[in-house]
Order: structure tokens, then sequence, then C-alpha cells
């Protein structure tokens, strides 16, 4: 068998280089229209899916666009189809300008044009266009509180699509009468087009009144014109069977399932059983490790539900309530729970990234944990325990050197966990 770490990280490369968009948008572009094509997006994956656009578009067709990704996401090279960069994971005025301008790209089009959107995760936060009565800053204020509140992504977004004048459906109903068709890299559990981004594009089934429970159910306090605005019928999202949709057409070209099986070959070809256990894995990020904790000790005691050397893999987004005033993401969680729970149990090694290479607000896509790290950082001063009940994940594995580090990745299919059992 190959060194766990280093097993460990080839298949969270070949997770990432799975969905990577100028391996899996290609395929699935639209042929060209009669009229116009114009070119519009959002997310991390943006800027990485224009330049895959631009390569494989015949050159003497017409194309034109505008895409908003996070600041440092950005690509070289794209001619025809402009890429600007924005705040994530709360939106700023470069975000609400862009979604401004690509709003009006759509405007006035006609029935032999054709929008071609590009949505992957972070979109949410990108295209930032506060509906009416809103401003920024209530929208950022709140944005924040529920970032910090635990509440999950189907959550997050159903409020999002209704403080928004772009999200939930609004992009498609601008764009009528042209066709629209959406390629979507998908960074939700369940991989429903309607989450991605907050479904510019897609139907919308989720209800303003949705929304407000929503704020109401974590204690987030909502200025006067966010309240007066979801009381106001025309806060309400297009819902399916609208006719801004008929000429409507959302494909997915990477999932988070697709990454998953693509580590999953990566431990075959080094002798060791993969058990996928799902991309949809959702909860505090902290008591998810505490579980497949259990299930790593149950695979070296029991053999069941698989006998070493065997690796778990999953996918899907944790959250975290945050109580304290550390740095680190969910990831960063996931492994300090996970390993508090294995107490040093030899022979498990683990992984925990963001497939998009940022895990919270650091620099780092994940880290790496040993049956060693619990003791290593002992060693250096730090109590594992209270790191955690901090929120300081970041803290401990910087001081360990078992940050795993790839920069941005310009994709983004969710998080991604393996637990080597040798």
């Amino acid at each position: 068998m190959a060194d766990p770490t280093m097993m460990l990280r080839r298949m969270f490369a070949a997770a990432i280089e799975a969905a990577a968009p100028a391996r899996c948008l290609p395929a699935h572009l639209p042929p060209p229209p009669a009229g116009r094509t114009i070119v519009v997006g959002a997310g991390k994956a943006a800027a990485a899916m224009a330049a895959a656009v631009e390569a494989h578009w015949p050159a003497e067709r017409p194309l034109e666009g505008l895409v908003v990704t996070r600041y440092g996401h950005g690509v070289a090279g794209c001619r025809r189809i402009e890429v600007v960069e924005a705040s994530h994971p709360v939106p700023d005025e470069a975000g609400v300008r862009a979604a401004a301008r690509i709003l009006a790209l759509v405007r006035g089009l006609g029935a032999d044009d054709l929008v071609l959107c590009l949505m992957s995760g972070g979109a949410s936060a990108l295209l930032a266009l506060p509906a009416p009565w809103i401003d920024l800053a209530d929208k950022q204020a709140i944005n924040r509180a529920l970032l910090r509140s635990g509440a999950g992504i189907h959550e997050m977004n159903c409020v999002r699509k209704h403080l928004s004048a772009i999200k939930g459906g609004r992009l498609a109903a601008a764009a009528a009468p042209a066709s629209v068709v959406t390629l979507m890299i998908s960074d939700v559990p369940g991989d429903d087009a309607s989450v991605i981004g907050s479904g510019p594009t897609v139907p919308d089934a989720t209800t303003r009144a949705e929304a407000a429970a929503i704020l109401a159910r974590y204690g987030i306090a909502v200025p006067r014109s966010v309240a007066a605005w979801l009381a106001d019928p025309a806060a309400e999202t297009p819902k399916p069977g609208d006719e801004v949709f008929r000429n409507t057409l959302a494909v997915m070209i990477a999932t988070p399932m697709m990454a998953l099986l693509a580590a999953a070959e990566v431990a075959r070809g080094c002798g060791v059983t993969p058990l996928v256990l799902g991309d949809a894995i959702e909860g505090e990020a902290a008591e998810v490790g505490r579980v497949l904790a259990g299930m790593a000790r149950s695979c070296v005691v029991h053999g069941v539900p698989a006998a070493p050397p065997c690796v778990l893999i999953s996918g899907g987004e944790t959250n975290v309530t945050v109580r304290g005033r550390g740095r680190g993401g969910r990831n960063l969680e996931f492994l300090l729970g996970l390993a508090l729970a294995l107490d040093a149990q030899p022979g498990i090694h683990a992984i925990a990234g963001d497939t998009d290479g940022i895990d919270g607000t650091e620099a780092n896509a994940g880290a790496i944990v040993t049956p060693a790290t619990l003791a290593r950082a002992r060693g250096l001063g730090l109590d594992p325990r209270a790191v955690l009940a901090d929120n300081d994940g970041y803290t401990l594995f910087a001081a360990l050197g078992d940050l795993v580090v790839t920069g941005p990745t310009r994709t983004n299919v969710n998080d991604f966990r393996a637990i080597m059992i040798g």
C-alpha cells in the first residue's frame, strides 16, 4: 500500500481534476444560434468556464459576455468574454456592479439569441444585486449572520433568492424570449439546480414566507427594509411552470459524485478498497467528524463496513455554528472532531478539503490528520479541544505544517473527505 498521506493527497487532486472546466465543459456546449450569443455567469469556476467556452466556440460565430468570479480566481487569456472579480463569501460593490451589468446584457434579446449561463459554487455571493428597497449593507449583514448561524446551504440560498433582483429565476425572466442554456458545476448536496448559485435561471419552488421563517428560526436581526420587502408579493420568485422558463435548459456538467468516483479509482490503483459513503452528507462539521470516526473504528475492529486496507470517501457541505473567535473553515472543524473521536487510533489517516481550494476564509483547502496529530499539537502547547471550541482549526494545523494548500482550483464540487484505514 502507498504512503497513506501521499495517497490521500493524490485522491484529493483527482477529485479536483475530475471537475476541471477544461475537461468537463466542452462536450456540453450548445450549437451556436442564428442570432447573438451572450455568455454570463458567476462562481469560483466562472473564469475557467468562460475560458473553456472561448477555446471551443467557433471563431467565426459571435460571442460576447461577462462573468464574475472570486478575487484571485480569474484567468488570463479571455478575449471575448470579460472576467471581473468580486468578494466571497460576503458580497461587495464589485459584485453588485457586475450583477447589474449582467442583467442589462440579457435584456432586449430576441428568440434567435442565446444566453449561455455558466454557474458554479460561490455565485450566490458574487452575483449580488439587492432587491428593491434593500441596500448592500443590509444584505451583507444578513449574509454574515447566516454564515455564522449554522444554517444549511438550502436555507441560506432560499433567503438569498428572495432578497435578490437577479437570483431565483429572475435572470431567465429578464432574458426571455431568448433561449437560456445554463451549464452548472454543482457544489450543493443533491445537485439541486435551483440552489446552485441561488438558481438565477431556473424555477424556484421556495417562497418569501419560507425565507422570513428561516431568518426567524436562526434569530437573525431583520432590517425594516428587508421585512417590508419580504411582506410584499413582488418579493416572490418565478415558480415552476412559469412561461419565462419555456426556452430554458439546465445541464449539470460536473458533480460531487464525479469527483468522489475519480478519487475512488486512485484508491483502487493503490490496492485499497474504496467505500463511497455519499456526496450529500450534511450536519455540524465536528459532529460529522465524530460519526465518521465511529465508522472508521468499526472497520478496524469488525471489518465493517469494509475491511482494511480501505478508505471511506464522502462529500457534501457541512456547516459550522460559530461560537469562538478563531480562524478556520468547516473542513478543519471536521478534522478536529474526527481526530478527537479517534483519539490517536493507530493506522487511520484522513484528509478533508474544499475542492475550490479555500476552506472558509483562509488560504488553505483543508488539512491532513494522522494518528500523531493530537500528540504533536499538545507538544506545541495547543489543546485540541479548546482549539475546536474556539473554531480555531487553522492555528492548530498551520502550527503542525499539515495544511493542504492548492491555491484557487477554479472549480467547486463541494467538500471532499477521505479516511484511510490501513
